[in-house]
């Protein structure tokens, strides 16, 4: 049987009409689920500041490799609405299940060596899962926004060459516990980019954050 495309588009309406309510009412929390914002971020930080400055912004840049020379990079942002876990709200409740209340994208360009091989768009279409850490020590100045997090988030995304992938982004922010990589990995297709290159101290590159929204 044919499936109209009517009803196709009506669940992609449905999906983007329910990101779109709680990101109006980003004040609201429903039944202990997470309203979160993700961003792969801009850091500034004069070390000859004393004491030290850190600025985090959006609009940074993130890479991932599938081997020596295989590596795809990410730019973007987005929300998700994360569904509670069951805990107690005391644990925060931060582990739930999968949504499709999801919003953002960014770009992506892939690389063989120092050469682009491809490069174009990507949508988030789906929250895999939400795992909140603890809340990160603030930082001296947040330009996204008060609340900061640390933990992981894998989301399905669709590539604007028409293939798809999930991607995880991973949150280390201060005061995080051990175990938290930073970064993004992502799989394209069958290419797999499970290897992020950890942040260096001088470079404006490889970092994310989360920030609950209230």
């Amino acid at each position: 049987m044919i499936r109209p495309r009517f009803l196709l588009l009506s669940a992609s309406v449905v999906a983007v009409l329910a990101a779109a309510l709680w990101i109006g009412a980003s004040g609201v929390r429903a039944d202990g689920a997470d309203f979160v914002r993700w961003d792969i971020i801009n850091i500034t930080v004069p070390f000859n500041a004393t004491p030290p400055i850190t600025t985090i912004s959006s609009g940074g840049v993130a890479f991932a490799l599938a081997d020596a020379n295989l590596k795809i990079q990410f730019t973007g942002s987005g929300t998700f609405v994360a569904p509670a876990s069951g805990h107690s709200d005391d644990d925060r409740r931060h582990a739930g299940g999968e949504s499709g209340a999801v919003t953002g994208g960014g770009t992506w360009e892939t690389f063989d060596g120092a050469t682009s091989t491809g490069s174009g768009t990507y949508q988030v279409t789906r929250l895999v899962s939400w795992q909140f850490a603890n809340f990160a020590s603030p930082v001296t100045t947040d330009l996204i926004g008060p609340n900061a997090a640390n933990g992981n988030a894998i989301l399905r995304i669709q590539y604007s060459d028409g293939s798809e992938g999930v991607l995880g982004v991973g949150c280390h922010g201060p005061g995080a516990p051990a175990g938290i990589q930073e970064g993004v990995i992502a799989t394209k297709g069958y290419f797999t980019y499970w290897t992020a290159p950890a942040p260096l101290p001088t470079v404006n590159a490889n970092r994310t954050s989360f920030h609950i929204l209230r």
